[in-house]
């Protein structure tokens, strides 16, 4: 069984206090994107000597291979269901890390959902979203993956109406790894606003460029310049709201029309188009996916080889 673990953006991002428990409370909006990492999961069936075989390919996952988010997912699920067979786990990465996208947190909480379906665990989204919590405060997010505010350490959702249609959303990663426990360190916590993120997204897009705000950009952008210098330039060339995703280092903008804007040559850039151009994609999409299937029958190499031209198909369309 194959899923498309996607990654997000935070329509604002407010850190609000440090909990007893070393964690933080805080707001954001969630709005996902259809930039892809790819997960299969197949039984293994050769007796093998660990429950999880995990292979990797694309972007290169750094750390030990038992840190991985998906491997965690498993082994989260053994220790509920010790009947759940050992699996061949198969990651395509796509989506940059330490890029403020979520991709990892992303991975490890389609990977909940995968086994959950494929296994016929029975669990509900409440209970998918307890055991992603303990993944990471992203992840709780990814099991309903819509647009939502989240507060508390970003399990507690509420699905919100934030229409982008007519907007393309340009993101520019420029390729540094920001440690998020790093940004956290350097917060100076404020009273937040009395407005909310919810009621500030209601609001014509024009007026958010002052009222939606990501906290973590300040230390970020004194560390690291040339992330501000991004924001800068999305709104010099025609942006209506800018802003860093996360705790960075992607940036995005959302242009009626994206311009060509020169930036260097090893920044990694992706358009997504409005609504509209979406349904379009999945449509399409949706056929790569039915070609698949007459692959079935062929050997697991040459199947990966079709799930990662499938991968790039997505990033194509997307960009």
């Amino acid at each position: 069984m194959v899923i498309f673990p996607n990654c997000k953006i935070n329509l604002g991002l407010r850190i609000l206090r440090k909990r007893t428990d070393g964690y933080h409370d805080l707001e954001t909006i969630f709005y996902p994107l259809p930039w892809k990492d790819v997960v299969e999961v197949i039984t293994a069936t050769d007796s093998p000597k660990e429950n999880v075989q995990f292979h990797a390919s694309g972007l290169t996952v750094a750390g030990n291979p038992a840190d991985n988010l998906c491997i965690k997912a498993y082994n989260l699920l053994k220790a509920k269901f010790p009947d759940l067979p050992p699996i061949k786990l198969y990651l395509h990465k796509a989506i940059p890390m330490g890029a403020g996208l979520g991709g990892g947190s992303a991975d490890g909480a389609f990977t909940l959902r995968l086994l959950n379906d494929k296994y016929q665990l029975g669990l509900s989204a409440t209970e998918l979203i307890e055991l992603a919590l303990q993944l990471g405060s992203d992840c709780p997010f990814f099991i309903l993956n819509s647009p939502c505010s989240a507060t508390g350490r970003g399990e507690i959702m509420e699905p919100v109406s934030c229409n982008l249609a007519g907007y393309k959303i340009l993101l520019i990663n420029p390729g540094i790894h920001i440690n998020t426990g790093w940004a956290f360190s350097q917060l100076n916590l404020s009273t937040p606003p009395s407005i909310s993120l919810k009621e500030i997204i209601q609001q014509p897009v024009a007026t958010w460029k002052d009222q939606l705000v990501n906290d973590f950009e300040k230390p970020v952008f004194e560390l690291h310049p040339e992330i501000g210098a991004i924001k800068d330039k999305m709104y010099s060339n025609g942006a209506v709201y800018a802003a860093m995703s996360g705790s960075g280092s992607t940036v995005f903008g959302l242009f009626k029309e994206v311009p060509e804007i020169d930036f260097p040559s090893e920044y990694i850039m992706k358009v997504f188009m409005s609504l509209i151009f979406r349904k379009a994609q999945r449509a399409l999409l949706s056929t790569i996916w039915a070609l698949q299937i007459h692959f079935t029958a062929f050997d697991a190499e040459t199947r990966r080889n079709v799930l990662r031209v499938s991968a790039s198909l997505r990033l194509t369309i997307s960009a």
